[in-house]
């Protein structure tokens, strides 16, 4: 078995992570988790969200959050749109690359979307339509890949039929997402097989919740499949609502210390990382989810 020499990680604390916090988070605190995460080496950070106030408050502030970054050379810094009012609110802010999201079952699409799959992606396809028009990047995210909190098992094939209309629509990177945390490396595995037939794996990425404890397992079942791009929030950060139980994604200090172990390249420095985690989490007033940050910070302490 051959691993990758190199990842690409993608960091969405910054939007992901913060989107559901229940207390505003200020401005100028999401500008500056961006700047330390994109000073430890990030090469992507997932910077906000163009969607609705009403249904998302804390991403009420995304143009300012766009205006106040300090952009550094070599990052990029997508944000998450929904539809053409996104995309348009988004393209006004700057962004030069925009997320679109889909789900691979129909009454998870209803209820994160209010759509139906097919409806999703017609209003996904004038997006990409226009933002390949402007130049833009367009990233697609599949939701409950590995599991769905109402519907249950997701075949590997209902997986493929939305990545193939992602992929139609020219989405250059698509995501695999195990959003309830429930997947397991072998279903890891299957469904990333199932997709690789009609996609290459140089074109996909994983994203991973570690509500059952499984995603560096899943993160290794995909990197077993050739899979070089993952998904990660600092500190453990964001859940999903509209699945009880799910715990935050994955965190980015305890991918990065597994793929240091595995002597894989990511141009991301470890020990800012874990200052950046323990800045946002100073902020909310809690302790970090990462195991990795807070090993090393006894260790440091004890020495």
């Amino acid at each position: 078995m051959t691993l990758p020499r190199k990842v690409k990680l993608v960091e969405v604390g910054p939007r992901d992570g913060l989107q559901n916090e229940p207390t505003p988070v200020a401005t100028a605190v999401k500008i500056e988790l961006i700047h330390r995460l994109q000073d430890a080496g990030l090469p992507v950070i997932e910077a906000t969200a163009f969607v609705s106030p009403k249904w998302v408050p804390q991403m009420a502030d995304n143009a300012q959050v766009m205006a106040g970054i300090r952009r550094k050379p070599g990052v990029s810094y997508p944000v998450l749109v929904p539809n053409r009012k996104g995309l348009d609110a988004a393209l006004a802010a700057g962004a030069q690359e925009v997320v679109v999201f889909g789900a691979a079952t129909e009454t998870f699409s209803q209820k994160n979307t209010n759509c139906s799959i097919a409806e999703g992606l017609a209003r996904f396809a004038e997006v990409c339509k226009e933002a390949l028009a402007q130049r833009l990047k367009v990233r697609g995210d599949i939701s409950v890949c590995l599991g769905c909190p109402y519907e249950g098992e997701v075949k590997p094939e209902a997986v493929v039929r939305v990545a193939r209309a992602l992929d139609d629509m020219g989405c250059y990177e698509i995501t695999i997402a195990d959003t309830i945390g429930v997947g397991t490396p072998g279903k890891t595995r299957a469904t990333f097989e199932a997709v690789m037939k009609s996609i290459p794996m140089e074109r996909l990425a994983g994203h991973f919740h570690d509500t059952y404890g499984q995603a560096l397992a899943n993160i290794y079942a995909a990197l077993a499949c050739g899979v070089a791009t993952f998904d990660s929030s600092v500190a453990g950060l964001g859940g999903c609502p509209y699945a009880k139980g799910a715990t935050g994604n994955v965190a980015t200090e305890d991918v990065l210390y597994m793929l240091n172990g595995l002597g894989i390249d990511t141009g991301v420095d470890i020990a800012k990382l874990i200052a950046a985690g323990e800045y946002i989490c100073g902020v909310l007033g809690r302790p970090t989810h990462s195991k990795a940050a807070r090993a090393l910070a006894a260790k440091a302490k004890a020495a």
